[in-house]
């Protein structure tokens, strides 16, 4: 019953959420369509540079192997979604009138948990904090202006870089190991508005990893029990461009 209330809970303010921020999209997108238009030389520009802010919830997605299924070492394994920040720097190269490239390396720090269920009912849930360095590159394709306002979606690769990774740690009661280099690609949208002196875009984005960075340790049994890790993440940006 406790548990049935929290979810409903849960999904309750994540609606309330949801309905803030498109809310909040539509009163900016009336309000940059009936102005005039503001910094109308940014459309010239062959290149600028802004500033990026944004919050993330991250998740590992995992394929079980076979000694899970042999096994009842483990008995079931849950990803956890874990909240992180994250702050960088974006430099935008114009390729046309609709097409841009652009790249957003970014100090990303982000957390992710597994919850393994053993035979004797009981759980052992481990957290991974990762602190990375993040180099997106992407193509970001825009709509017309319509005066004070333009809509873009946004599709790229990136390479992440973990600091934090426990690779090289020797401690033995590391339930998996992670290795330090990952992979990926983004897909995003997102909305820009025209202020005299600077442009306010906020932008969702999803970025998922494409390589396993479960490094093998054949001593724990909750290591063995999965056979590739990948991560996946959720990122809202405010940029801020000049």
């Amino acid at each position: 019953m406790q548990k049935s209330e929290l979810r409903n809970r849960f999904h309750l303010s994540r609606r309330k959420i949801t309905g803030l921020v498109l809310g909040l999209v539509c009163s900016l997108t009336a309000q940059a369509q009936n102005e005039r238009m503001n910094n109308p030389e940014h459309e010239d520009k062959p290149y600028y540079f802004g500033i990026s802010l944004g919050i993330n919830t991250s998740q590992y997605k995992l394929s079980h192997s076979q000694y899970f299924i042999e096994s009842d070492s483990v008995t079931n394994i849950t990803p956890l979604w874990k909240p992180g920040f994250q702050l960088g720097i974006m430099g935008n190269l114009r390729l046309s009138g609709f097409v841009d490239l652009r790249a957003c390396p970014s100090f990303v720090l982000r957390e992710k948990g597994l919850r393994f269920s053993l035979p004797n009912d009981s759980t052992l849930t481990n957290s991974f904090e990762s602190v990375l360095f993040s180099l997106p590159v992407e193509f970001k394709f825009k709509s017309d202006r319509q005066n004070n306002f333009r809509f873009y979606v946004c599709a790229g690769g990136k390479i992440d870089y973990d600091f934090n990774a426990n690779a090289r740690s020797k401690r033995a009661d590391d339930l998996i190991k992670i290795k330090p280099v990952d992979y990926g690609y983004n897909l995003g949208l997102g909305f820009e508005f025209y202020y005299p002196n600077f442009i306010f875009a906020p932008e969702i984005k999803v970025s998922n990893g494409l390589g396993n960075t479960l490094l093998r340790n054949e001593g724990e049994p909750t290591n063995k029990a999965i056979d590739r890790i990948t991560t996946r993440m959720i990122i809202f940006s405010i940029h801020i461009q000049g």
